[in-house]
Parts: structure tokens; C-alpha cells; sequence
């Protein structure tokens, strides 16, 4: 019974997990009811710490990381989410388990100016990623847009079981305009500082910063970014991208979703041209 005890108390020890499979700043939109989508994650570390971030870790320079991400709508304000992240380099292939994700968000945020919710991802990693099996990720996200400005920060904070466990405060943002309909240029941020009450140093900080776009290529909604590091402890220069498609949501009809040249109209391209709607009402209200 002690030693049971003593195996569940360390098990809520929260350490750093490593690994770059998702690079994104959320922004609280979500899958409609019943609706599925799927994103491809990619990133490849150009210049990085060829050294393994802990013994027998996997060394992130010149290595490809990603992770294919499944969503479901389940309700107005829940959206359920599969992860299978994996690396390559050095002609090696490894899996990095998998991870569920929880996110709740306030309805309809794509169409406020203020929006908020927060995610909890729950992961089971392998050893070559993180020194922690079991991870917890609990993200909450904060923004206020307009026609033309969108300002989000993510004040992330991962959580890891075992013997190693510690509470890292890793943040991300993201300051985006956009130019055209779908089309977005912007900076994002991401920081990972250590251990909460006892940051590391500077000079051991991982601390990025991406210039990124966002635009629509046909049906699918490409994200792209080059980051460069901040500090010396951080990946030097990393590039990342996001492919993402949403499939039809149910009761769409094939005729009624079809815009110009036959390009599907998501949910997600709904709401920007009603929100889009709104924000021109508004500016000539004020005018």
C-alpha cells in the first residue's frame, strides 16, 4: 500500500518535454458540430543543438518533427483532438506516442473581437523525446482581433510525471495582419523558460521568433513560418508549416458549398465572411 502510495504521489511530480511535432499559436476557432478535420504539422530544424537535450534524448539539429492532428466538433464550445507525433533525421524514423487533446472555447469565437478557452493535452511520449512518459499540457488562450489586426497569446504551461517532474512555463503569441480575404502576415513567439519559480538562465532559454503567413490554396488553409532563435540555447533557425483541411460539415450540400471556380466553402470560411460582414457594418456606423 506505501509503495503505491509513493508511485501515485510521484506520478503528479509535474518536467520539460521535448520536441518541436507542433509549432501553432491557437486562436480559440473550432470544428463545427459533427464536423471532422485534419492538420499536418511539419517542422525542420535547419540549425539547432546538435547535442541531445538530456542522455539518450533525440538531437534536434537538422531533424524533421511533426505530428498528423485529428479533430471532431462535439459541441458549439468542445472540440476533441488525436495527435501522432514522429521525427526523422539520420535516416531514422521514430514515433513519439500519441496525445488527446481537450479544447474549450467560448461559442462562436471567430466571430468576437474578444475571445477566449483553454486546451489540455494529455501525452504518452517515448523515451527519445522527453525523460517524462506521461505530460500534460493546459494552454490558455486570450486575443482580440478586428478586420485588419488579430493579437493572441497562449501563456502555456507543461506538466510531466515521474521523477523528473517539474512545471515548465513555455508562452507563444502571435501579432498577424491581414492583407486580403485569408490571407495573413504576421510574427509569432515562443519561449520555453524552465522551471516555474526557477527559470533557467537566459542563455539556456529556448526562445523563437517566426515571421509567418497564413493564406487559402484551394481547399486546403497553408500556415508557414521561418523562426529564428533568440538565444543561444535556442534552435538557431527552424522552419514550420500546417496543412489543413476541413471536411464538409454535416448536412452541407455539395452545390451550396461550392464559391468560385469550385472552391469549397468550410465553416471556417463562413464565419471569417460573417465576422468580415460585421466589422465593415460597424466601421460605417462609427464613420
Amino acid at each position: 500500500m506505501r509503495a503505491l502510495l509513493v508511485a501515485l504521489a510521484s506520478a503528479l511530480v509535474p518536467v520539460a518535454a521535448y520536441g518541436f511535432d507542433e509549432i501553432q499559436v491557437y486562436n480559440a476557432e473550432i470544428a463545427v458540430v459533427g464536423q471532422w478535420t485534419v492538420q499536418q504539422h511539419l517542422n525542420y530544424a535547419f540549425a539547432a543543438p546538435k547535442e541531445p537535450p538530456f542522455p539518450g534524448g533525440f538531437p534536434p539539429d537538422h531533424a524533421l518533427n511533426g505530428t498528423p492532428e485529428f479533430a471532431y466538433g462535439v459541441t458549439k464550445w468542445f472540440e476533441l483532438g488525436w495527435y501522432l507525433p514522429f521525427a526523422a533525421s539520420d535516416n531514422r524514423f521514430l514515433t513519439n506516442g500519441g496525445k488527446i487533446r481537450t479544447l474549450f472555447v467560448v461559442p462562436n469565437a471567430a466571430e468576437r473581437n474578444f475571445f477566449y478557452g483553454i486546451n489540455f493535452e494529455f501525452a504518452y511520449g517515448t523515451p527519445p523525446f522527453a525523460q517524462s512518459l506521461f505530460n500534460i499540457e493546459a494552454r490558455p488562450i486570450i486575443g482580440i482581433r478586428n478586420n485588419e489586426w488579430e493579437f493572441i497569446v497562449n501563456p502555456i504551461v507543461d506538466f510531466a510525471t515521474g521523477r523528473y517532474g517539474e512545471a515548465d512555463f513555455v508562452p507563444a503569441a502571435r501579432f498577424a495582419r491581414k492583407l486580403d480575404k485569408d490571407f495573413y502576415v504576421g510574427i509569432e513567439y515562443y519561449g520555453d523558460y524552465g522551471k516555474i519559480g526557477n527559470f533557467a538562465p537566459p542563455s539556456q532559454q529556448q526562445q523563437l521568433l517566426f515571421a509567418v503567413t497564413d493564406f487559402k490554396l484551394g481547399v486546403f488553409d497553408i500556415d508557414f513560418g521561418l523562426g529564428f532563435g533568440l538565444t543561444s540555447g535556442s534552435d538557431q533557425m527552424i522552419a514550420k508549416t500546417i496543412i489543413s483541411y476541413a471536411f464538409p460539415a454535416p448536412g452541407a450540400k455539395s452545390d451550396a458549398d461550392s464559391g468560385p471556380g469550385g472552391a469549397l466553402i468550410t465553416p471556417k470560411s463562413i464565419l471569417r465572411a460573417r465576422r468580415d460582414n460585421q466589422f465593415s457594418t460597424t466601421s460605417m456606423l462609427m464613420q
